[in-house]
């Protein structure tokens, strides 16, 4: 053993870091910790895994994101309904023509 370590290079963090995984600390309901233990218990597999898995398919099965692609088809439909008086107009409108003024 030495005497004297040379830390001046050294890193703080993991010793070795995982790619692809960040680890975390997070408060869960102790019902819920209980509930994926005991499955995973079953499973023969870890409970992290088991809940990663279970964020996984949720997050699968959620709702995308709204992308610009998906904005400008929305806004295609529903521009023109709301410039054909679909929708309540308010204060200063455009007539067709693009010019100020009132209807």
């Amino acid at each position: 053993m030495r005497t004297e370590y040379d830390f001046s290079k050294g890193k703080r963090g993991a010793a070795i870091p995982q790619k692809g995984e960040t680890r975390i600390s997070i408060f869960i309901d102790n019902t819920v910790l209980d509930a994926f233990r005991a499955r995973a218990e079953k499973a023969g597999t870890g409970y992290q895994t088991m809940m990663n898995e279970a964020l996984r398919q949720y997050l699968s099965e959620a709702e995308p994101p709204i992308t610009e692609t998906i904005l400008r088809h929305v806004l295609r439909q529903e521009i023109p309904e709301y410039l054909h008086g679909a929708a309540p107009r308010t204060g200063r409108q455009f007539r067709k023509s693009g010019k100020r003024g009132s209807t």
